[in-house]
């Protein structure tokens, strides 16, 4: 009967988390604000990952000059994997935000790419889909290393997040890293 309790919990813990993923899935394709534009900053001394200049247009000014947000964070990040492996949900600023501080419970608009931490291979980008991501933090609709790490955060940051597989997606994704531009939080 042990056996057995085990076995299913064990199905049951395989089917929750394929159910958070395919929530997950459902809110990164369906969830979308439009009306929010990125935000702009300097990168500091300290920052490890470059950005890449982009080229604006006009319309992105204009988007822009709209946003209720802090000024643009325009430039994709460009990610490089890290080394050994991640023990500890790791939260690094790399460039700082000047805006309110994200607060649990709150809805939170952003830019991010997410890489392999260790192979560095692209896995998900807001920057290539063309739009930023909405969702609710700190309430268990996303991964819990982003319902840890980004309540606490200011608006108009560029965070890196270095997430274990166990606050990510399981052994099967790995380690991840994450840099995250915060946009608004609402």
């Amino acid at each position: 009967m042990s056996d057995n309790k085990r076995r299913s919990q064990a199905i049951a813990g395989v089917l929750c988390g394929a159910l958070v993923v395919a929530v997950l899935v459902g809110v990164f394709f369906v969830v979308r604000d439009d009306d929010e534009a990125p935000v702009a900053s300097q990168p500091t001394a300290a920052q490890t990952v470059a950005p890449v200049p982009p080229a604006p247009s006009p319309s992105a000014a204009a988007a822009s000059a709209a946003a209720s947000g802090p000024a643009a964070l325009t430039s994709e990040p460009d990610v490089q994997p890290g080394t050994g492996a991640v023990t500890a949900l790791a939260v690094k600023e790399l460039v700082p935000g000047t805006g309110e501080t994200v607060k649990a419970g709150q809805t939170i608009t952003v830019n991010y790419k997410l890489i392999n931490y260790l192979t560095g291979e692209q896995i998900d980008s807001s920057w290539k889909r063309g739009e930023p991501f909405t969702a609710q933090i700190g309430v268990g609709k996303l991964i819990p290393g982003w319902d840890q790490a980004i309540p606490g955060q200011k608006v108009g940051s560029r965070i890196q997040l270095d997430v274990p597989a166990a606050l990510a997606y399981g052994p099967e994704q790995g380690d991840l890293r994450f840099v995250v531009d915060i946009l608004s939080a609402q």
